[in-house]
């Protein structure tokens, strides 16, 4: 094997997606900043026991571990910021009231998360700490909207579903590990067929509620249709209050929801959600509430947010125009090294042609050249 093949679902950036990666990182820590955000910048490796505590095992599958050489424990490779940024707010700031962060890192995973996916993802996010009411909810829907909008995704659908509703229908119901994976599995296949052999010895109402949540899937009409099959749990009824609240505060926004949608189970607490667009085959971002998420770290206080790929995001997004620049002769004269400093100084992008390279093309749209006109450098189009 060649020395420069890459590892499976790992890859070089090249210069127009590496710029549009980098100008996109920036635009959405523009945006969120403009919500109120502050940055975090957590570290890519810790000890394992931290980086894992809490997580589960989805995410122990997906973490890459290592030695120490100086300490000789286990180490391991971020494969989720969240957790990171709940540590930092639990024992690092320990703020009381309201805490908003944002962040933007590589993460690792040990495989990749669709056929075409990455295994190193940058990995960007927004969190609120400190707020359980669903203004903290709408507020980072709304942030990230925006940031699609940033991103110049267009038309973008919202999905939503409530983690409260399958866990107050299981409430009081014994169930092992293994059978509530394959009921979570078959809720989210919405495969009936398993889910009537796996509920059979249920309590008949979290029976039909169970069942009739494989056929809650659609626009508002769903949430009308829960409340007349559903039972009328507490729970299940302020789930779906919640829903309606949100959705009808996301103006022009196309809102479904997928009340069996259990991606991220162990995960979410109440209200959750993701993001499509046309010409993506899986969401663009992900979130919701997971009040539960800082207990592990000491400090159980609200908590809601989402995160994207930004790799992820500009594979499915028109390529961004060349950058414009000025191209410049090479010469070794003060006058010509001055102009160019200046252009610079102006936030102008100057490509100085390298002697025998005249014709060459790059990365740079050169619409304008520094030409000298009676002894004066000035910038004309080309």
């Amino acid at each position: 094997m060649s020395a420069w093949v890459l590892p499976d679902h790992i890859a070089d950036v090249l210069p127009s997606e590496a710029r549009h990666i980098e100008e996109l990182r920036r635009d959405l820590l523009d945006a969120a900043r403009c919500y109120g955000y502050e940055l975090v910048m957590p570290p890519l490796l810790e000890h394992l026991e931290s980086l894992l505590t809490g997580s589960g095992e989805s995410l122990d599958l997906l973490t890459f571990k290592l030695v120490d050489q100086l300490s000789g424990r286990m180490l391991g490779l971020r494969a989720d910021s969240t957790p990171q940024v709940a540590r930092i707010d639990a024992h690092l700031l320990n703020r009381q009231g309201v805490t908003r962060l944002c962040y933007c890192g590589a993460v690792l995973h040990t495989r990749p998360g669709s056929p075409h996916a990455t295994r190193e993802p940058l990995q960007f996010g927004a969190e609120i700490y400190g707020h359980a009411g669903l203004e903290a909810d709408l507020e980072t829907l709304l942030l990230a909207l925006d940031c699609l909008k940033v991103a110049r995704v267009d038309a973008p659908g919202v999905d939503m579903a409530d983690a409260r509703i399958v866990k107050a229908l299981l409430a009081g119901v014994p169930l092992p590990g293994d059978s509530l994976e394959r009921l979570h599995a078959a809720l989210a296949a919405k495969d009936a067929s398993e889910l009537t052999v796996l509920t059979r010895d249920f309590p008949s109402a979290s029976r039909q509620g169970l069942l009739a949540l494989v056929q809650l899937y659609g626009d508002e009409k769903v949430l009308l249709e829960a409340q007349k099959v559903l039972p009328a749990l507490p729970a299940v009824q302020e789930a779906l209050r919640s829903l309606k609240w949100l959705a009808s505060r996301l103006d022009g926004a196309r809102v479904s929801f997928d009340l069996a949608d259990l991606r991220g189970y162990a995960y979410y607490t109440g209200a959750r959600f993701s993001i499509y667009a046309a010409g993506a085959s899986d969401a663009l971002v992900r979130g919701g509430r997971y009040d539960e998420v800082g207990a592990v770290f000491g400090r159980n206080r609200p908590a809601t947010g989402f995160s994207l790929d930004v790799k992820g995001l500009v594979g499915v997004l028109a390529a961004r125009p060349l950058r414009a620049a000025i191209r410049a002769p090479w010469r070794d004269a003060a006058e010509l090294r001055a102009a160019i400093a200046a252009l610079r100084a102006q936030g102008e992008t100057v490509v100085c042609v390298l002697p025998g390279h005249e014709s060459e093309v790059d990365e740079f749209h050169c619409d304008r050249e520094l030409i000298e006109r009676a002894g004066q450098w000035v910038v004309q189009a080309v």
